[in-house]
């Protein structure tokens, strides 16, 4: 068993994908997950996506008020900066990624 993406993994797919946010600005909805889907599957990208962005940045007791408490959208992040091309790049270095974590478990 293993668990893939860990942090490191998730750090390396944001520079390989040339990615302008950081982990912590760009949470849910933002600039990564919005370039994945605009590149594996753009129809369930919304309209207005491009208008959508929100900074929260001081989530301290978001484990215990949830998201919500954040955000009224459920945007954490800039999904205006989000590309397809953003989205091939990151996915690529996911496959390229596992690899590791592939030998390790059929060694």
């Amino acid at each position: 068993m293993t668990l893939f993406p860990q942090g490191a993994d998730w750090a390396r797919a944001r520079d390989a994908a040339g990615l302008e946010t950081n982990s912590h600005e760009d949470m849910h909805a933002g600039e990564l997950e919005t370039s994945i889907l605009l590149h594996v599957t753009p129809s369930v990208v919304q309209p207005g996506n491009e208008t959508a962005d929100h900074i929260a940045g001081d989530r301290t007791h978001m484990l215990s008020l949830g998201l919500a408490k954040y955000t009224s959208t459920g945007v954490v992040g800039r999904p205006s900066l989000g590309t397809a091309d953003k989205g091939a790049r990151a996915i690529t270095n996911f496959v390229d990624g596992f690899a590791s974590y592939y030998g390790v478990l059929t060694r």
